[in-house]
C-alpha cells in the first residue's frame, strides 16, 4: 500500500519540509520550471546522469513520467520529490527514494540532482536530511542507501557530511554518461542518528 495519497502534491500538510526547503511530488503545472531548470542545467548535469532520451524535455515526456511515478507510490516502490526553496518556492532540483525493498530489508536507495544556478548552497544537504528524516519516521525504514562517482567528490562530501558510511565499492556499477562507471557505495542506518534529537533527528 502506497504511504502517500495521490494528491499529496497539493496538500502542504503533506510536504516535507526543511530548513530551508520542502519537497512534494511533481504536479503538471512543474512543466514549464521543471524543463528550463534541466534545460539550463544540462550540461552541469551530463557527467553525472544516464543519457537522456531525445525527448526527454517535452511536455508529453514529462507527462509520461509523473503516470510512472504515480504507479511506482501506488505501489510503494518509489518515492520521486521535487525540491523547492521555501523563501519564494523557486524549483531547485529533484530527489528520489526509490528501489524500495520491504519484508526484512526496509531498505531503500537515495538518488538526487541539483540545479546548476543553486548548486553548493546547502540546500541539497537540507534536502537529504529532512528526506531521512521522513524515511526513518513516517515510511518505517532501517536503511537508506546511496551510490556516487568515484570521482563526484561533492558528492561524497555530501553524504560523509550528513553520517552516510562508505561500505564498499561496486564495479561498472550503473552506465552514467553512456559509460559503465565504478561507484562507492555508502549507507545510513536509523540507529546511525542520535535518538535524543526525536523525530526531527537532524
Amino acid at each position: 500500500m502506497a504511504l502517500f495519497r495521490l494528491n499529496f502534491a497539493a496538500d502542504p500538510k503533506a510536504w516535507i519540509r526543511g530548513k530551508s526547503v520542502y519537497l512534494r511530488h511533481a504536479e503538471t503545472e512543474d512543466f514549464v520550471p521543471w524543463a528550463r531548470l534541466r534545460a539550463e542545467s544540462r550540461e552541469f548535469l551530463t557527467p553525472w546522469e544516464p543519457i537522456w532520451p531525445a525527448d526527454d524535455l517535452t511536455r508529453s515526456s514529462f507527462r509520461r513520467r509523473l503516470k510512472r511515478h504515480r504507479e511506482e507510490i501506488a505501489r510503494d516502490e518509489s518515492y520521486p520529490f521535487l525540491i523547492f526553496r521555501q523563501s519564494d518556492r523557486v524549483l531547485l532540483g529533484g530527489l528520489t527514494l526509490g528501489q524500495v525493498r520491504r519484508g526484512v530489508a526496509q531498505t531503500a536507495t537515495l538518488g538526487y540532482w541539483m540545479g546548476m544556478p543553486y548548486a553548493n548552497q546547502g540546500y541539497m544537504s537540507d534536502a537529504v536530511r529532512a528526506v531521512l528524516n521522513h524515511a526513518f519516521g513516517v515510511m518505517g525504514l532501517r536503511r537508506v542507501e546511496a551510490a556516487c562517482l568515484v570521482h563526484n567528490a561533492a558528492s561524497r562530501r555530501l553524504l560523509e557530511r550528513i553520517g552516510f558510511q562508505r561500505e564498499g565499492l561496486a564495479r561498472a556499477y550503473l552506465q552514467i554518461n553512456g559509460r559503465w562507471q565504478d561507484h562507492v557505495l555508502y549507507a545510513i542506518l536509523d540507529s546511525d542518528v542520535p535518538s535524543a534529537l526525536g523525530n526531527r533527528r537532524f
